[in-house]
């Protein structure tokens, strides 16, 4: 039997917490547990260790953010001998059967190096749709899969292979963490997920889904859910960081620069300022970036300590 271990950050989860953990217990196969917890304040500390004593429990003395705190766990299930990380937000939960069918499907492919991310489907709170990210991430890839048309004609597939699929249910063999690593300490929250499946592609490994087993992540059903005010060089920032692409330091400062002088020439005095100040901002990270990409294109337990 596998040693798995399910990895979960928590942050104010009291809203969740029962539904998440009791699943856990009810897994069809035994699984380990451990929780980061970001310095939660509405008591989910003392509600977790007092109900789910089996939870192995770390309190962070600080907010690390989303991929540092997967991180800390990833490091301790690893060095306990973990087979399979399940990485799976706080505001989620599985059914008995969910793991065993993922777990089935990952035991029939006939490459499983190739596997960097096997993914259940992702069902939103009610519990009678899918994730609203799940349908834009299978309508991205419907020329590739025809994913949306085996659905409809109740063909379905035992998996399908996506360009990307968000961390809220993550199953990652340990390959994947010896060739890839963990999450970018460079994000503190949103990116961290999409720069991950980057370097899993730089890597040639694939992200999975299976439409035999089906999960729940609560999240809010809003595809513009993200700030991009606050979080608006997310993109850039990936883009520049991303293995897959070259020169993509000089293309971005080169595209901004072209659309600094476009805008100013146009008399959009303010949008030509905010382009100069990104473009004044990414320089000044330049060195950072180059040092990231130089870590990312190795293989290895990269970010992690172990």
């Amino acid at each position: 039997m596998p040693k798995i271990y399910f990895i979960i950050v928590t942050y104010n989860a009291m809203k969740w917490a029962e539904k998440c953990f009791v699943s856990l217990r009810k897994s069809s196969v035994p699984v380990h547990c451990i929780v980061v917890d970001n310095c939660s304040t509405d008591g989910t500390q003392e509600y977790i260790k007092n109900n789910f004593p089996e939870v192995d429990f770390i309190q962070s003395e600080e907010n690390l953010g989303f991929g540092k705190a997967n991180n800390v766990g990833i490091e301790k299930a690893y060095k306990e001998g973990g087979d399979f990380f399940y990485l799976m937000n706080q505001d989620a939960w599985i059914y008995p059967d969910s793991l065993e069918k993922l777990l089935e499907v990952y035991n029939n492919y006939p490459n499983k190096t190739e596997i960097g991310i096997i993914s259940p489907m992702h069902l939103d709170g009610t519990e009678k749709k899918l994730d609203i990210f799940l349908d834009k991430y299978i309508s991205y890839n419907c020329d590739k899969t025809r994913l949306i048309s085996d659905l409809y004609f109740q063909t379905l597939k035992p998996y399908y292979e996506l360009d990307f699929i968000n961390a809220a249910h993550w199953l990652l063999p340990k390959e994947t963490i010896d060739i890839v690593g963990g999450f970018n300490p460079y994000f503190f929250h949103y990116g961290e997920d999409n720069e991950y499946v980057n370097r899993l592609q730089y890597h040639k490994k694939k992200t999975i889904i299976v439409p035999g087993s089906k999960v729940v992540h609560d999240g809010k059903q809003l595809l513009d859910k993200v700030d991009y005010k606050k979080y608006k060089n997310l993109s850039t920032e990936t883009k520049i960081i991303n293995p897959n692409l070259r020169d993509s330091l000089r293309s971005e400062k080169k595209a901004l620069l072209q659309s600094m002088i476009k805008n100013f020439i146009l008399g959009n005095f303010k949008t030509s300022q905010q382009l100069f100040k990104k473009y004044r901002n990414i320089s000044a990270e330049a060195h950072i970036f180059n040092e990231i990409r130089a870590k990312v294109t190795k293989q290895g337990t990269t970010f992690l300590k172990i």
